[in-house]
């Protein structure tokens, strides 16, 4: 069986690039050089500030919605199941929207989709407040989320587009824990809305935000997409047929980049973790809000805030370890990429902060009652943040290492697996907590995150050896 020991000494060199390594520590072509010295460094902080802002929105679309459904049920006369639908039904078309806005990201570029997508948001930010029905709230649901989608996927595939190997696990971890500024203020931001005025409002800001996020990209994004790789999609994608000023392409095509075993298996493992947060955070208002009879939406709200400060935190620290793995791994091996070195930096995380954090809240939520039960609940969640970025953060920029000239769409492949994942767990949470106790729920979310870290055991020893079974066009190291 194999231990973290063996996996953190493990040596074995990329098979598939191992003629063009032994010549010595990677040096890039001028060309390729160019490609991120298009950008100043502090033009490179004002485009992933502003792509960190996009990146907020699909956040606080779902998050400011959490914790309104008990309110919303009332409202709509519905029930919390039926209206959690709505949730499922945004998140499934989020993973849609996201491999449609990363596929076309790759050929029109990246400035191109934001000025599509936003609009779309800010249409169904429009739609939500308005709705008096369930039915035509998830339809407005599902158009806001497919507005938002974009943030993600083409936010990371931009970043891939600016920064080289050894940094961009940290622009990643920034970016990132920007983004997760989002999980930590929206569920706040919705309860209170909620609870003090009406969780319309909560839409109405999400209008304004989307509109505040298009106006600055329309007058001082870039297009950080090489021009020369989006023209040679384009004529590929148009059959070589210079006159043509448009393209249908297939969104779903990127899905084909999951028959890499590296990319599927780390996307498995990247699911594991962020089902324990779901587990804890989509059933607060019926599982902590019951056990310690909290009725107030901004209180519940605040226990989503723990989540996302670690969330903040979690991100650019495991961007930091990433990039840290990187560099010494390369040392280790006299200047020699070997990609997987990058996700040594999840095992801390998949091994014991992931399974344990979510252990010990569902412990505590049914068996500890009053103040600790509290406190030990907050601990876990703000832990469980900090983990889940652990495990997500490095794998996203391995992906982007791995498969450079498609980083957005391998991002959004990646995401869509886990966003079904969440889909469909989310519509069982709730039931299954019903059935065999919120204890017995979080340690069964556990024990899939403890499969999650032999996954990345596995593809951090045998990596090299996966990669040689189906090669989907994956980047040597003069291209990184």
């Amino acid at each position: 069986m194999l231990t973290e020991e063996d996996a953190l000494h493990e040596e074995t060199p990329l098979l598939a690039q191992a003629n063009a390594l032994e010549a010595g520590p990677y040096t890039s072509p001028s060309k390729h050089e160019d490609q991120y010295n298009r950008f100043s460094r502090p033009q490179k902080r004002f485009i992933v500030a502003l792509l960190s802002w996009v990146g907020l929105l699909p956040f606080l679309a779902s998050g400011s919605f959490v914790p309104s459904v008990p309110e919303i049920a009332r409202e709509l006369h519905s029930t919390g199941p039926v209206i959690n639908l709505a949730i499922t039904l945004s998140i499934i078309c989020a993973a849609i929207g996201s491999l449609m806005w990363a596929t076309y990201s790759g050929t029109y570029g990246r400035r191109s989709v934001y000025l599509w997508s936003l609009p779309c948001l800010c249409i169904g930010s429009i739609g939500v407040a308005l709705s008096r029905s369930v039915p035509t709230l998830m339809i407005w649901r599902v158009v806001q989320a497919f507005g938002a989608s974009s943030g993600l996927s083409v936010g990371a595939g931009a970043i891939g587009d600016m920064y080289r190997l050894e940094e961009r696990g940290t622009a990643m971890g920034i970016f990132f824990g920007a983004c997760f500024v989002g999980p930590a203020i929206a569920p706040v931001a919705g309860g209170i809305a909620t609870h003090y005025a009406s969780w319309r409002a909560a839409q109405w800001a999400l209008f304004f935000m989307g509109v505040g996020a298009y106006i600055p990209i329309v007058l001082w994004l870039p297009e950080t997409l090489d021009p020369e790789v989006a023209r040679k999609k384009f004529l590929e994608a148009a059959g070589g047929d210079e006159e043509r000023t448009f393209v249908w392409l297939n969104p779903f095509k990127s899905l084909a980049l999951l028959r890499s075993p590296n990319i599927l298996i780390t996307t498995i493992a990247g699911t594991t973790a962020l089902l324990t947060d779901y587990a804890l955070l989509i059933p607060l208002s019926y599982t902590i809000g019951k056990a310690y009879n909290i009725t107030n939406e901004a209180i519940i709200g605040m226990f989503f805030l723990a989540s996302g400060v670690g969330n903040i935190i979690g991100a650019p620290l495991a961007g930091h370890l990433a990039d840290r793995a990187v560099i010494k791994g390369r040392e280790r091996r006299g200047g020699q990429w070997y990609p997987e070195d990058r996700l040594r930096a999840t095992l801390s995380g998949a091994l014991f902060l992931v399974p344990l954090s979510t252990l010990f809240s569902g412990l505590a939520t049914q068996f500890v009652p009053g103040m600790t039960g509290i406190v030990i609940n907050v601990v876990c969640l703000f832990v469980n943040g900090v983990a889940v970025d652990i495990m997500l953060t490095p794998p996203s920029s391995y992906y982007v290492d791995i498969l450079h000239s498609r980083s957005a769409e391998v991002w959004a492949a990646s995401s869509a697996v886990r966003q079904f994942a969440v889909a469909l767990s989310t519509a069982g949470i709730l039931p299954l907590i019903n059935t065999i106790g919120v204890a017995a729920t979080d340690t069964l979310f556990a024990v899939i995150a403890w499969g999650g870290f032999a996954l990345i055991v596995l593809t951090i020893r045998y990596g090299d050896r996966m990669r040689a079974w189906v090669d989907v066009g994956y980047t040597i190291a003069t291209e990184n």
